[in-house]
């Protein structure tokens, strides 16, 4: 079924003893705002983290394939395309950039039919074999912590060596340091958009929806290591409206989410140092609340 009302939640998660999502400029150092001290997630993080979690329910099959994954080839993924809508002579000669003509329309839409994360995300997948862009219907943000993080460091060390030479030099020690990144806890927030409008042209519907939501409230359960500690979904809250253009601004559903630190807590270190309040007074007319998480 297709959707037709907009959406707007706000994604709560926490992290303790781990890395939430390290900076490669900056040595895999957690991710700060350099002028607050408060810990930065990027969109793009927990873009992965919902495609993980698809691809793993649903098996990697059509219509929920990914189709930006580890060690794909996305031209390859795009060949498909051509192949699936019945013109693979399209692919033919050197020249692949130009391919497609008024094939690409058609081309993009089997992309949508058959990748959930191109129809939820959007992809530009014009970079050879051209099937064209999708301006996807979900939008998320940064996720930033209610409090400033401190990003603590770690020797490690491990009781092994790569190679010999490395064994002759330790005289047989055999050991290897290095070194580990941490948040000894930081509750985040990020919020998240769906437009109906765009929906529509990705082919996006109430089944996707559903998935998304369960995605955004199981995917740290699926997504452990040692490097992230413990990660987990602490709220995930959507405000429904009555129509497509919505019945009023992100900025003021959003702002009635308040996490605050209880009082006599000055360093927190878990999930109930923190209070939730969530105001449903005052509602504007034609929005609707739930939790899903």
């Amino acid at each position: 079924m297709a959707l037709n009302n907009r959406y707007d939640f706000v994604l709560l998660f926490d992290v303790k003893d781990g890395n939430p999502n390290g900076d490669p400029d900056a040595g895999n150092l957690p991710r700060v705002d350099a002028e607050t001290g408060r810990g930065l997630v990027t969109d793009v993080s927990l873009k992965r983290k919902v495609r993980n979690f698809v691809g793993l329910v649903k098996g990697e099959q059509p219509p929920f394939e990914i189709y930006i994954k580890e060690k794909a080839v996305l031209n390859n993924q795009n060949k498909r395309a051509y192949i699936g809508i019945g013109k693979p002579e399209l692919l033919e000669g050197d020249d692949k950039k130009r391919k497609g003509g008024d094939a690409v329309d058609e081309a993009r839409q089997w992309m949508c039919r058959n990748f959930f994360d191109v129809r939820a995300f959007g992809a530009v997948m014009s970079t050879g074999i051209n099937c064209g862009q999708v301006r996807g219907p979900i939008q998320l943000t940064f996720a930033r912590s209610v409090d400033p993080i401190v990003a603590l460091e770690h020797s490690i060390t491990r009781m092994a060596v790569a190679t010999e030479a490395e064994a002759e030099k330790q005289g047989g020690d055999n050991r290897t340091m290095g070194r580990k990144f941490t948040v000894p806890y930081g509750l985040y927030v990020a919020h998240g958009f769906v437009s109906s409008f765009l929906a529509k042209q990705t082919g996006f519907d109430e089944g996707d929806l559903e998935l998304l939501w369960q995605a955004l409230a199981q995917m740290f359960e699926h997504d452990r290591s040692a490097a992230r500690g413990e990660m987990s979904t602490r709220g995930l809250y959507v405000f429904k409206h009555d129509s497509e253009l919505g019945n009023a601004p992100a900025y003021s559903l959003f702002d009635r989410i308040q996490p605050k630190l209880k009082s006599g807590v000055a360093v927190p270190r878990s999930f109930e140092d923190y209070q939730v309040s969530v105001i449903e007074d005052g509602m504007p007319s034609g929005v609707t609340i739930e939790r899903k998480a």
